[in-house]
């Protein structure tokens, strides 16, 4: 028979307001970066167990041969850390522990969060076990649905998209209106056509598309 294993959760630090927020880009890469070397056997497991945590039922222990618990006594410690250098993301997970323990400890890691973040994150962690690139800004773009991939917009898109259309300080909910003109504005002003720059007319027309798109919906 194959023993039981157990896993505990300590101390998290994952900043989720607005979900998915950097903590739920953190428990996704988690997801992704170990989920890849997990029986692919035990996956419909993991994603039941994910709509589990995400809709609090109660999940029967022992689960996928470990028992999650509360008791943190003479268990190994593992961390995971989310760096950054600017616009620069790095991930850095510890090297201990099986792949199966730290993919179980990202998932319930959800039932930390409030319901509206978990509404949010469980399916970012789903899609994550489905990514198989590099865990760069791409991989943050993918997990916060957005085209943008700046660490700015998924910690605060809101505030990323004001800023982007050149909305003044403090301006919380801007009309309609204003929005659109802001970027017309902003799309004339960066259109090569218009003396934008060419090397980077793409990035910027993009990026303020996205604005809109945030700010309108």
């Amino acid at each position: 028979m194959t023993p039981t294993r157990r896993l505990s959760l300590g101390n998290l630090v994952l900043p989720v307001d607005p979900a998915p927020g950097l903590g739920g880009v953190l428990l996704a890469a988690i997801v992704a970066n170990f989920v890849s070397q997990v029986d692919e056997d035990l996956h419909p497991d993991l994603d039941r167990l994910i709509s589990q945590v995400d809709r609090d039922e109660r999940v029967t222990q022992p689960r996928l041969r470990h028992r999650f618990q509360i008791d943190r006594h003479g268990l190994a410690r593992s961390i995971h850390r989310m760096v950054t250098d600017g616009e620069t993301v790095r991930f850095q997970f510890s090297e201990g522990g099986t792949p199966l323990q730290h993919t179980l400890a990202a998932i319930y890691s959800l039932e930390r969060l409030d319901t509206s973040a978990r509404r949010v994150i469980a399916p970012a962690l789903k899609k994550a076990m489905r990514w198989r690139g590099p865990l760069d800004s791409s991989f943050m773009g993918f997990i916060a649905g957005t085209s943008a991939t700046s660490i700015a917009n998924v910690a605060d898109p809101r505030a990323w998209a004001l800023e982007v259309l050149g909305f003044p300080v403090g301006t919380v909910r801007p009309t309609k209106k204003e929005v659109q003109t802001r970027f017309r504005d902003a799309l004339r002003a960066v259109h090569p056509d218009h003396g934008g720059d060419e090397t980077s007319a793409s990035r910027l027309i993009d990026e303020l598309g996205e604005a809109r798109r945030i700010l309108l919906g």
